[in-house]
């Protein structure tokens, strides 16, 4: 099936209804971009029954701060207070996923001695 392009209307092109572009230098930034001052993180957070949680952020301090005020992952928000004790920096937000997959298939003494640095 062809379309016809005489039956497509148009009005003024998108080009001449933009606003003009902020020339700052800055982009906003995409959802799935890293922040500008760093990348990716994985992240382990130790909750006050002594479970991990393992997630992946752009911003530790912010996620961490999250997960305490009750509005980060619905598995954090009764183990509250959360403590972060890893993280680790990754190129981008796939190697971010990426990691975090292999350390939630770790058994929990493998993430002890991830936590531990051994």
């Amino acid at each position: 099936m062809s379309r016809n392009p005489s039956s497509i209307t148009s009005s003024k092109s998108d080009a001449s209804q933009r606003q003009p572009r902020d020339t700052s230098g800055q982009q906003p930034r995409r959802k799935n971009e890293p922040a500008a001052d760093g990348g990716w993180f994985v992240y382990i957070v130790r909750c006050r029954d002594g479970t991990l949680y393992t997630g992946v952020t752009t911003d530790l301090d912010r996620r961490v701060q999250q997960h305490n005020d009750g509005t980060g992952a619905r598995y954090t928000r009764s183990r509250r207070p959360v403590r972060l004790v890893h993280a680790e920096p990754c190129h981008n937000r796939g190697d971010a996923l990426r990691r975090e997959l292999a350390i939630k298939a770790l058994s929990r003494d493998e993430k002890q001695l991830l936590i531990a640095g051994r």
